[in-house]
Formats: C-alpha cells, sequence, structure tokens
C-alpha cells in the first residue's frame, strides 16, 4: 500500500482566460438539498502510440475522466453530463468554445490530458474553466508513475470539489472495515482496505482470528484493531505500508475498540474491571494507562473532538443509554442527548462541529447527527439495524453498515456498507467483495 511520489504544479491562466477572482458558479452545500450542477468532463488528451505498463497514455487519459466523473457524481453535488450530447470534444490545447458547452447546459467544464515523459513518468494536466462567466477557474499538472493514475483522478477530483463548495474534498483516502463471510454462526471477518470508491481492494488478515472495529491513525499510516486470540482481548497497532502488527496489550473486559487521539500520540478505549466498565486512555510511547471514568455505569465507545480537548461517549449512568461530553481528562460530565430511545457509537466530526449517533427506537435503528450540546438533532437514515457511523475527512459524508434480517427460508442476513451525506438525500451503498462492517474512513492521503 506504499504511496508513489507526485509532483503538482499550478496552471495559473496559461490557455486563453485567467482564474476568475470572483467565479459565477458555485455550490453552496450547507443548504438542506442541493440542486446537482451540471458539469462536462471530457476524456483527457493523450496518445494512443505511447504505451506504459498500464496501458496506452490515451487509455490513462480516459480512465482518469471516468473515475473523476464518477467520483463527482457519487458526491450527489453534480450532475456529469453524458459525453454524447458533447458538441466538441474539449481539447485540452486550445480554449474552450463556451457557447457550445452552453448549449448543452453545463455550467463547468473540465478538459486534460496525458502526456509520457521521458522518465517514464506520466504528465497529467487538468483544468476547470467556469463556462458562464468563460474563464478559467483552476489548473494542475501532475507528474507520477503510469499505474498511480486511479489516485491522480481522486486528487482531480478533490481539487474540483474544493475549488466549486470552497471546501476540502474527500476522494483521495481509503476506507479500513471488516469483511465477513461464512455462516451466521461461525462468521470469518477480516482486516481489508480499499479507496474510497470501492477500488484498489486488499485484504490485510487472513481470517484466523477474529477482527472488530478497524480505526485509522491520523496519518492514515496505521490502524488499530481489536482481536480476540485464544478468547482473550488483544489490541493491535497494524502498519499499512509494512504490513506488520504490534501488540499494545491483552485488555480482559475489553468493551469497545481503541480510537487515535488526534495528535496520534494515545488510544482511548472503554473497558471492564471488576465487572464494571469505563474509559482509559492509553500513552503509546509508554504504554501508559489512564482511567478516565470511575462511575458504576457502562460507560463506552469514546470518541476524541477534533482538537483533542473534549472526549464524547455513551453511558447508561442517568437511566438509559445516551451521549456524554467530557473533558479529556475526564472532568466535567455533561449528558447532551435527551431524545427518545438509546444512543450509542458517537463520533465527534472531523470539523468539530457535529457528533454522529446511532440510535434505537421502535424496534428501528437510525444514524443521526447533533451539535457538541446536543441542539439540532437530526436523523439521516433508518433501517432494520444499521450502526457504526464513520466520518469523512471534510465532515460531509457519513459511512456506517446495515444488516438485513433473514427470511423464513434463511435468506437474506446480508451485511453491507453505505454511506450518505449530511443532506441525508444522497445515500450509496459502497460495493464490497463479500459483506462488511464496522468502517473507518481515513484522513486525506495527500495530508500525510
Amino acid at each position: 500500500m506504499t504511496h508513489l511520489k507526485i509532483l503538482l504544479i499550478a496552471l495559473i491562466g496559461i490557455i486563453a482566460g485567467t482564474i476568475s477572482a470572483h467565479a459565477v458558479i458555485e455550490i453552496d452545500i450547507t443548504r438542506g438539498n442541493v440542486q446537482p450542477m451540471p458539469i462536462a468532463l471530457a476524456n483527457f488528451e493523450g496518445s494512443e502510440a505511447a504505451m506504459t505498463s498500464s496501458g496506452s497514455v490515451r487509455d490513462i487519459g480516459a480512465n482518469i475522466a471516468q473515475v473523476v466523473t464518477a467520483d463527482l457524481e457519487r458526491s450527489g453535488l453534480f450532475a456529469p453530463i453524458d459525453q454524447r450530447a458533447f458538441i466538441n470534444s474539449g481539447a485540452a490545447s486550445t480554449a474552450p468554445q463556451f457557447a457550445n458547452w452552453r448549449a448543452i447546459g453545463a455550467q463547468a467544464l473540465v478538459t486534460g490530458s496525458a502526456v509520457l515523459e521521458e522518465d517514464g513518468r506520466v504528465r497529467v494536466e487538468f483544468r476547470l474553466w467556469d463556462v458562464l462567466a468563460g474563464s478559467q477557474m483552476t489548473g494542475l499538472r501532475y507528474f507520477t508513475a503510469p499505474n498511480n493514475w486511479r489516485r491522480i483522478a481522486h486528487l482531480i477530483s478533490d481539487a474540483i470539489y474544493k475549488r466549486l463548495t470552497g471546501e476540502d474534498g474527500y476522494f483521495d483516502t481509503r476506507i479500513v472495515y471488516i469483511s465477513e463471510s461464512g455462516p451466521y454462526l461461525d462468521r470469518i471477518r477480516r482486516l481489508a482496505i480499499m479507496d474510497q470508491d470501492g477500488h484498489n481492494h486488499k485484504f490485510l488478515t487472513d481470517g484466523s482470528y477474529m477482527i472488530l472495529s478497524p480505526r485509522f491513525s491520523p496519518s492514515s499510516q496505521e490502524i488499530t484493531y481489536l482481536s480476540y486470540y485464544n478468547d482473550t482481548p488483544r489490541v493491535y497497532l497494524f502498519n499499512i505500508d509494512t504490513g506488520r502488527s504490534e501488540m499494545l496489550g491483552e485488555f480482559d473486559g475489553m468493551t469497545f475498540a481503541p480510537r487515535f487521539s488526534p495528535d496520534g500520540k494515545k488510544v482511548i478505549m472503554s473497558k471492564a474491571e471488576r465487572g464494571n466498565s469505563d474509559i482509559f486512555a492509553m500513552e503509546l510511547s509508554t504504554r501508559r494507562i489512564q482511567r478516565l471514568t470511575t462511575h458504576s455505569a457502562i460507560d463506552t465507545s469514546p470518541s476524541f473532538s477534533p482538537f483533542g480537548r473534549q472526549i464524547v461517549f455513551n453511558s447508561d449512568r442517568g437511566g438509559s443509554q445516551q451521549i456524554y461530553v467530557m473533558d479529556s481528562d475526564g472532568a466535567n460530565v455533561k449528558r447532551i442527548s435527551f431524545g427518545e430511545g438509546r444512543y450509542a457509537t458517537p463520533v465527534w466530526s472531523p470539523r468539530g462541529d457535529l457528533i454522529a449517533f446511532t440510535k434505537q427506537l421502535g424496534g428501528k435503528f437510525f444514524i443521526g447527527v447533533m451539535r457538541p450540546d446536543g441542539t439540532g438533532e437530526r436523523i439521516l437514515t433508518e433501517s432494520y439495524f444499521e450502526e457504526g457511523p464513520t466520518w469523512s475527512p471534510n465532515g460531509r459524508v457519513l459511512m456506517y453498515y446495515k444488516k438485513y434480517p433473514y427470511d423464513n427460508r434463511g435468506g437474506g442476513g446480508e451485511t453491507q456498507l453505505w454511506s450518505i451525506d449530511l443532506t441525508g438525500y444522497n445515500e450509496r451503498q459502497i460495493i464490497t467483495p463479500l459483506d462488511g462492517s464496522d468502517p473507518a474512513w481515513s484522513p486525506l492521503l495527500n495530508s500525510r
């Protein structure tokens, strides 16, 4: 899973038109129901004769355009126009004929090219055009190995998303999750990883022991997870680049797998001592453990705020399972959920503005969000069973998993990964080779 080196250069107004200081088009993603922006994405120009280990450069250019199109469409914010409607090809080497793009309803246009360099690298360029204003909005050039073209596509998607929404994208990311297979009472659970769009899938463990609740480190390079070896809970650190795992310790009574602190120096977890479940933090450098709660109730599912100053968790100390917030040292515990039903698996948004949660009420499960003070609760999705929300790094999309009931013939029972944005309108299934549960979203890879 080693990342290949990428060289990035900005292209500023090198074709007719300059970058507009105040673009006519933009997407306000704070509104409840966003009307997708019509956008035209032309195939990136490339030479059929220029061959690489990953195919012709022309094929690479076309593949990049397809992945960018799929990324943007999946976000729910963009409506890519069918290329069969194009009046001209959108060649990257010439200034666009904006009237032709306006005629098919495009508000934005993406053109690009792929060129094989003498050193064997591929140079990929793209430009984003404001069709209404007739000007270039941004342009970037990348140099990378030919087999890294898919990641270049995700980087281009992130650049387009940021320029048109004003916020970071989430396409250059990965998902780690639990791959499940086998009969209901004897499930094989393997640690697996993939790009956020389901490609580059890889199993990280062989299924010889149970894996639960993987979580990314802030660097995206390490994963912490809980496993049961000879019926004993163990916490591991797994290095994605090297494939090596390191045991942090054995924890009798473990009730919820660890999460990293924002600086990556600690993991926080819940475990039972003398029959009581409390929250603990471990310093990774010293393995020193600090107890944060000492209540007779069940305290579990802790998650740090983005700056590490607070922790959200769930507890039944008030008589039912609810969400609480406390300082990172365990002080100033405060209940924030007061709605009907039971609340669980709270996770703080990377933006710090919301906390996602699972809710159980009336025989159904719900995924929702609320502000850190408990106000503004909103339900985004509901089903027979859904749990385990995880945030995209820009705090605009949640991924989680659903379980489906068995029918009277023993059919059904699938477990699948899904995503939904904060509008609650754009719900999508994430395709995996086998059943999937317990997803965790990485930070942006290009921030490493």
